[in-house]
């Protein structure tokens, strides 16, 4: 039975925040419901960070990673070493990996991994952009850090092929995650051990 709601205004806005994944209708009520108590302050502000950050946010023409400038802080650090580069699904595996502390190379963030099912294939991911980097020399290991399911495993597969003909150190993160477990729900002790225990992916991989 549908909810009836005493304005059209509060019934767009839920309509509006239930569109957010997990987000439910009377979770989406709840939080308006919240803001209406709020100050018109801190809703301005609100309201503000998130138009700023659609229409502002870059995203970092080296890795992909979210940034305020055309360089992420990372990609600029000349402290970190450029010539190790780990792969990962998204922008929430770079947290979390940084998270750990063990791991002071470079990123390249994919936008996703490969998923027929979903319609997601190698040209909807930043593979290529990837490669290119590879091809441009001073680039001596590659790090997957995708997550341990049949998708992040097709995606390995895939970069690992594409990466061949370059003859570079292509490893892959230690399988102290689990099969079929996300990166960014793994705890910061077991991914960081996994980052430093990683194994050549040609010794590792099985299909």
């Amino acid at each position: 039975m549908n909810q009836k709601y005493p304005s059209v205004l509060l019934e767009n806005a839920v309509n509006e925040f239930a569109r957010l994944p997990g987000i439910g209708r009377k979770t989406a009520l709840r939080l308006i419901l919240h803001l209406l108590r709020q100050d018109d302050a801190m809703v301005d502000g609100f309201a503000q960070s998130l138009v700023a950050l659609k229409h502002e946010v870059k995203y970092c023409k080296v890795c992909h990673n979210i940034s305020d400038a055309e360089v992420c802080p990372i990609c600029q650090d000349k402290s970190r070493d450029a010539a190790t580069i780990c792969v990962v699904e998204n922008i929430k595996e770079v947290m979390a990996i940084e998270n750990t502390m063990q791991f002071r190379g470079q990123y390249h963030v994919l936008g996703g991994i490969i998923s027929p099912i979903d319609g997601i294939g190698p040209a909807d991911l930043e593979i290529e952009s990837l490669v290119k980097r590879v091809s441009q020399g001073n680039i001596n290991e590659i790090i997957l850090a995708l997550s341990t399911t049949m998708e992040g495993d097709t995606t390995n597969f895939y970069i690992y092929k594409k990466l061949a003909p370059y003859n570079i150190k292509v490893s892959m993160i230690a399988r102290g995650i689990s099969i079929g477990d996300e990166i960014e729900y793994a705890d910061e002790v077991t991914l960081g051990r996994s980052i430093l225990n990683r194994t050549l992916f040609n010794e590792s991989y099985r299909m």
